[in-house]
This record gives structure tokens, sequence and C-alpha cells, in this order.
């Protein structure tokens, strides 16, 4: 299993702050095999390219490089508005 974080308008979309994803046993999580496991509004909210993600609390520079495995936590940042 794998944690997936919601943050923001990602959370409400998922009606949830969280995830817990099941892995495959012989391979991680990539960047299109967490689309996939997502629900539809979701994974499609994820193609703007201001959304960024953390694994572990460590951001990545480039979400499509995402590699995560089994007790990892995967955050999911939408981009930030205000003023």
């Amino acid at each position: 299993m794998a944690t997936i974080v919601l943050l923001g308008k990602l959370a409400d979309l998922a009606d949830a702050p969280s995830i817990a994803l099941p892995l495959p046993r012989s391979a991680g999580l990539d960047w299109e095999g967490l689309k996939a496991a997502l629900p539809t509004p979701l994974a499609e909210a994820l193609d703007d390219p201001r959304v960024r993600v953390a694994v572990n609390g460590a951001l990545l520079p480039d979400k499509m490089k995402l590699q995560a495995n089994a007790g990892d936590e995967i955050a999911l940042l939408p981009p930030v508005s205000g003023g």
C-alpha cells in the first residue's frame, strides 16, 4: 500500500484527504500507474502542469519521474491561488 495525500481542490475531487492505494507486489508505482488507479476526475486534474508531487516529504522536480513503493506517502499538491 501507498498513501496518497490530497490537498486543496484535489481532496475535494476525491471527497477525501487521503487514499490508501494497493500496489503491485512486483513493481512500484509510476506516474501513469498512479493516474490510472485514481478516480477519473482526480486523474484528469493531475494533468495540470502546476500540480506538484512529493514522495515521503521530498518534492519531485518532475512528477513524470515518480517512482513509489509500498509504504511510501505520495502528496499531490494543487496550484496555489490567493492574494
